[in-house]
């Protein structure tokens, strides 16, 4: 999950991903965070997020995020 955070971080700088549980629904993030993060994801991670993967719900929280990159992970 460190990995994660740091990618957070660089990409959003000043939100606490570790308190925030609504990153999306809050609009802390926007559709145009939410596609460099998912494009640094899928580097770092080599992984395919693909557009059905793209919903609040995965990127709501770190935790969210993390639960959707070790789902990829295992598939």
């Amino acid at each position: 999950m460190d990995k994660i955070l740091a990618i957070l971080k660089e990409n959003c700088p000043g939100i606490d991903f570790e308190k925030e549980k609504a990153l999306v629904d809050d609009g802390l993030l926007d559709s145009f965070d939410v596609v460099a993060i998912v494009s640094d994801l899928t580097s770092e991670f080599d992984i395919d997020i693909t557009i059905n993967d793209i919903i609040p719900e995965n990127f709501n929280s770190v935790e969210a995020i993390n639960a959707l990159v070790e789902r990829l992970l295992d598939d």
